[in-house]
């Protein structure tokens, strides 16, 4: 095994260091695990990553520091990466709003265990009663910041028309009429089009954007925030015409119009909600700065990217990783959700130096002039783990891991030794449950 091997002279240099700077820290679900992140209290947007999106640990931790950044330091938004429509039930559910209008239920489509887990939901449950004391105005929402909602989303657009102006929604119903047909498998429709086989629809969305644009300073007065999430909804279906098309262009094409689309979400939240502060809970190949990994040195850039350059030292860029445990995850795209044993991490990465401190849990935080010496000694390139819905542990090395650049990836990192993996959600709707209950069960 790769946690077996004689470990190079260089890495104990690097694990040794860290074991002098890192901070420990106690079970996440001790009481005091998120206190030392109140200095990143002061940012504007806090980003938190997870190296997988199938471990109880990185959602756990990520649900405790928000909550200490929303009771503590004023944070009012929670912005994740799922879908604007299905977060929206969670919104809902959080913010004590009525149902939006809605075509089926939320979190069944693949990977149906990334937000639809008992993790999720005890943020949920403690957000919203959190919010019962507060005025409608001042409670913390929760938004979707991706794009792969073709379907949903046009629904909700004719639906808001359909309460405005019925004509505009039979027109929107014309505009929208070609994606309709596609909006089960919109992966089909972008092979379509891009193969020559059909037209696109792209100038019928745009218009039906821009003449939804039109009526916001009409609308916008009177209805506030269901404009902003028909536009919304509007902006998505524009966003992910393009990317189903872009899909066929090479991978770079549509990461990066995935990760703009999001940034552009941000940026239009931020400008919305009275006094935002945002946390951003998303994959650390989003959150941290793709300038600093093979990524970018391969075209591609990301969230963190973009909010870094935005934002400068306003935006705080933490990472999460872990060695080895349980993770859950699919062996394929679209395939059965399985707990799987997470291999010790290899040889000349990041996670075999942290492993090496001895550390079962940790923060690193290298921000600041006095940190300098510990960012210097990050500023070197090893591999770094990602795991996404998908987990090939035969091929890891091809699939899980690229280069990266630690210190300029991100201000922060926080370790877990071993983690297990997420809790997915049972098939029973909980006794006494409100209509507004947001996981579709």
């Amino acid at each position: 095994m790769e946690a077996d091997k004689a470990l190079a002279p260089e890495t104990a240099a690097l694990a040794a260091r860290l074991r002098e700077t890192a901070e420990l820290l106690p079970v996440v679900e001790a009481a005091g695990f998120a206190d030392p992140f109140d200095r990143f209290g002061d940012a504007r947007i806090v980003l938190l990553g997870e190296a997988t999106h199938g471990t109880h640990e990185f959602y756990a931790a990520r649900a405790a520091i928000t909550r200490r950044l929303i009771e503590n330091h004023g944070f009012n938004l929670v912005l994740v990466e799922g879908d604007w429509p299905d977060i929206a039930r969670i919104d809902d559910y959080v913010r004590h709003n009525a149902p939006r209008p809605r075509a089926g239920e939320a979190f069944l489509r693949f990977p149906t265990w990334m937000w639809r887990n008992q993790e999720v939901l005890a943020f949920a449950d403690w957000l919203r009663g959190h919010n019962a004391g507060l005025d409608a105005a001042e409670r913390a929402a929760v938004c979707g910041l991706d794009v792969y909602s073709l379907g949903e989303s046009i629904l909700a657009v004719i639906a808001y028309l359909d309460s405005r102006d019925p004509a505009a929604a039979a027109q929107a119903r014309r505009s929208y009429g070609m994606l309709l047909p596609w909006r089960a498998a919109p992966q089909h429709y972008g092979q379509a089009v891009e193969h020559g086989r059909m037209a696109g629809c792209e100038d019928t969305v745009v218009a039906q954007l821009r003449e939804l644009l039109r009526r916001r300073i009409q609308w916008i007065a009177d209805d506030g925030e269901a404009f902003f999430d028909a536009e919304q909804n509007a902006r998505i279906v524009r966003a992910a015409e393009s990317y189903y098309r872009a899909m066929y262009r090479g991978a770079a094409a549509s990461w990066n119009l995935r990760d703009r689309h999001m940034f552009d979400t941000l940026q239009r939240l931020m400008a919305f909600r009275h006094d935002a502060r945002a946390v951003i809970w998303a994959h650390n190949s989003h959150i941290g700065n793709a300038s600093a990994t093979a990524m970018g040195w391969h075209g591609e850039f990301n969230i963190g990217e973009l909010v870094r350059t935005a934002y400068g030292e306003e935006a705080v860029l933490i990472g999460f990783g872990t060695d080895r445990g349980t993770v859950a995850a699919a062996p394929d795209w679209g395939a059965e959700m399985q707990v799987m044993p997470l291999r010790p991490a290899r040889q000349h990465s990041w996670e075999e130096a942290f492993r090496h401190t001895g550390y079962a849990r940790s923060l690193t935080d290298w921000r600041g002039d006095r940190r300098r010496g510990l960012a210097d000694i990050l500023s070197q390139s090893l591999l770094e783990r990602a795991v996404g819905v998908v987990y090939r542990p035969q091929s890891e090395l091809a699939s899980h891991y690229f280069e990266a650049v630690l210190a300029d990836q991100f201000d922060a990192y926080v370790w877990f030794e071993e983690t297990r993996a997420v809790t997915p959600l049972g098939q029973e709707r909980p006794k006494g449950a409100p209509e507004t209950w947001p996981f579709g069960l």
